[in-house]
């Protein structure tokens, strides 16, 4: 199965934590990182009282089910100290499963495609540089990319 994973992290070396999260990706058995997107700036959504997110998707084509990468994200994200005190507050990494191919869920624990891809810059941006076409796996994001407003996303150059 291929799938888009989102990275973001707003808290300590946060380039260093998105590049650890794709070699952390890749190192899932049976697990293989196809491409990954530029890196993007964005101000928080939500909670504003914290620091700027980096922001970029990664396509991954894994063995696994959707349901299994999704409790292999949490994981990741655990390894690297995240703590959840509240919703949409500062994070070292957050991983999302956005997308997978030939897969859809809306259970609870997993929504699949993610709900909040039509509303999110930081997700869109990515999403588009990896798939052009404003398509991805059946996934037509086309409206969402063009009626959406970019001007709160910047892409980021490191220092």
């Amino acid at each position: 199965m291929k799938a888009v994973i989102g990275i973001g992290s707003n808290l300590g070396d946060r380039m260093k934590n998105l590049r650890d999260a794709v070699t952390s990706l890749g190192l899932l058995p049976n697990t293989k990182v196809l491409r990954q997107s530029s890196v993007y700036e964005t101000k928080p959504y939500g909670y504003a009282e914290q620091p700027d997110f980096l922001n970029m998707v990664a396509e991954i084509e894994t063995d696994w089910s959707a349901e299994a990468l999704l409790g292999a994200c949490l994981g990741i994200e655990a390894g690297f100290g995240r703590v959840r005190a509240f919703k949409n507050g500062p994070r070292i990494l957050d991983l999302d499963l956005l997308l997978a191919e030939d897969f859809t869920s809306d259970t609870p624990f997993l929504r699949v495609p993610h709900p909040e891809i039509p509303n999110r810059s930081f997700i869109l941006v990515p999403l588009f540089e990896l798939f052009p076409g404003e398509n991805a796996y059946g996934y037509d994001f086309s409206a969402a990319y063009r009626a959406h407003p970019k001007k709160d996303i910047v892409l980021f150059a490191a220092e």
